[in-house]
């Protein structure tokens, strides 16, 4: 018998608390929707692991990247180059407005330095949901200087 809990147990709480979520909330900026994803990923680390997170923004950053340099930005073509589903092109354009490629080359910096914390975690104070907090703060918002 399929229940709410076995549901929970096996998919987590809610199809909007997932790194794919947590990815368009920092690439649209919206800082109150991917503070609460981050917020629950804080809450279940075992379910969230911040490897897991920091690898898929990596991915989305790398791919926004190359979506800064396309030259023919027609929606079959940024989903071929991107290798993705033409569905999610839209989700490329939009983060393209908020973060230029100098923003998105300091995002994904930002990933490597906060990459290389969550794997020293064990010999610091760290904790993994505040690292990915601030990683969040300052992906989103923070000017990082270049």
């Amino acid at each position: 018998m399929i229940t709410t809990a076995l549901i929970e147990k096996n998919i987590g709480i809610s199809k909007d608390y997932n790194n794919f979520e947590l990815q368009k909330a920092i690439g649209e900026k919206d800082i109150l929707k991917a503070n609460m994803i981050v917020h629950y990923f804080a809450n279940n680390p075992k379910d969230n692991p911040i490897t897991f997170s920091i690898a898929s923004l990596f991915s989305y950053f790398s791919k926004l990247l190359t979506y800064h340099y396309l030259t023919d930005k027609s929606k079959n073509n940024v989903a071929a180059s991107l290798k993705v589903n033409p569905y999610f092109v839209k989700d490329y354009e939009v983060s393209a407005a908020k973060y230029n490629v100098s923003k998105t080359v300091q995002v994904i910096s930002l990933l490597r330095t906060y990459d290389m914390k969550s794997r020293a975690m064990v010999m610091s104070a760290a904790i993994p949901g505040d690292l990915l907090k601030e990683l969040v703060f300052k992906s989103c918002i923070y000017k990082t200087p270049l």
